[in-house]
């Protein structure tokens, strides 16, 4: 069952002041939603994306692909994570908060995907429902469901570039040894810098409920 549009309103708000709070070194953490489905272990992921006039590009985006830790204190962790921690882009700073946009992204847990051969993997694989997640002893590698749509990836890429995600080479999913898992998420995100959320399928539209 989907979840209710007030939750995800109250995902990404909760995420919003956790970074403004984190980010402008106000000294104090938000305190998460403690009832209902912000007490359930949840996995979910954070992405930061930075507005711009040649339009949105990623600023940070860190989560937890598995439930282990009730979901308003991942969306707090995964937040903070997002804006300091993410090795590909320096701190959010201060200055940026009123021109980035939060995204959250909950998530259902990840099952194997379990085919007859590897080479079966793609027919399995549904562009615009799963994110992927490719590990092998070592190297893991996680792609968002909303990933594939937005750069037009079919199922074999969508496997190739998790590989790639991993540290693997990108027909690693063939191999044996390497396995691969599904899962699917529910996306709210805000439609302004400091807005309101609205649930986003994963094909990049906005939907109002």
């Amino acid at each position: 069952m989907p979840l209710a549009i007030e939750v995800g309103r109250s995902a990404v708000k909760l995420a919003r002041e956790t970074l403004e709070a984190h980010v402008s070194g106000r000294g104090y953490k938000p305190r998460a939603p403690d009832k209902g489905t912000f007490s359930e272990l949840r996995g979910v992921f954070v992405t930061i994306n930075s507005e711009s006039t040649a339009g949105e590009r990623l600023r940070g985006c860190i989560g937890f692909p598995y439930p282990v830790m009730p979901l308003g204190k991942a969306i707090q962790e995964a937040t903070v994570a997002a804006a300091s921690e993410d090795p590909r882009f320096p701190p959010v700073a201060e200055r940026e908060l009123a021109s980035v946009l939060l995204e959250v992204s909950i998530l259902t847990p990840p099952e194997k995907i379990r085919a007859s051969t590897p080479q079966d993997l793609p027919s399995l694989v549904r562009i615009g429902t799963d994110g992927l997640i490719v590990s092998r002893p070592g190297f893991s590698g996680l792609l968002l469901p909303q990933v594939a749509t937005e750069y037009s990836m079919d199922p074999t890429e969508f496997l190739s570039q998790t590989c790639v995600k991993a540290g693997l080479p990108p027909d690693s999913w063939l191999e044996a040894g390497t396995e691969v898992k599904a899962f699917q998420a529910e996306i709210f995100a805000e439609e302004k810098p400091r807005g309101e959320a609205v649930r986003v399928n994963q094909r990049g539209s906005l939907l109002g409920s």
